[in-house]
């Protein structure tokens, strides 16, 4: 499967973002999707996962109640709702799948998107 993100841009504190992962080659609904991001001189983090039906889904402790992730399998597209942004969210970000795993370690997703940049000023 191949991933583009989209969706990024540039926000002020309290915004909010949509981002979009579209995926080709392969049907989505055979992968957990994940979205993880990273920030200049930190390690890649988890931000959201999504089972492959989407009944399941976890967050990371620092975006829960803030953002929401969805999946559209129809359209072969995932989300990620960011609302309440904080300067803290500015990272690039990016959607990630595995047929198998549903994790929330980067290293245990096979497929990456190229990431899409999300800044959020002060």
């Amino acid at each position: 499967v191949q991933l583009q993100a989209s969706g990024g841009g540039l926000v002020q504190t309290g915004g909010s973002l949509r981002l979009s992962c579209a995926a080709s080659n392969d049907p989505l609904s055979n992968y957990h999707m994940g979205w993880f991001r990273q920030a200049p001189g930190k390690e890649r983090e988890f931000v959201a996962r999504i089972t492959k039906t989407g009944l399941v889904t976890h967050y990371a402790e620092s975006v829960e109640d803030r953002f929401t992730i969805s999946r559209d399998n129809a359209d072969n597209k995932m989300y990620l709702q960011m609302n309440s942004l904080k300067p803290d969210d500015t990272a690039v970000y990016y959607c990630t799948a595995d047929r198998s795993r549903y994790s929330s370690t980067p290293y245990d997703y096979n497929y990456w998107g190229q990431g899409t940049q999300v800044t959020v000023s002060s």
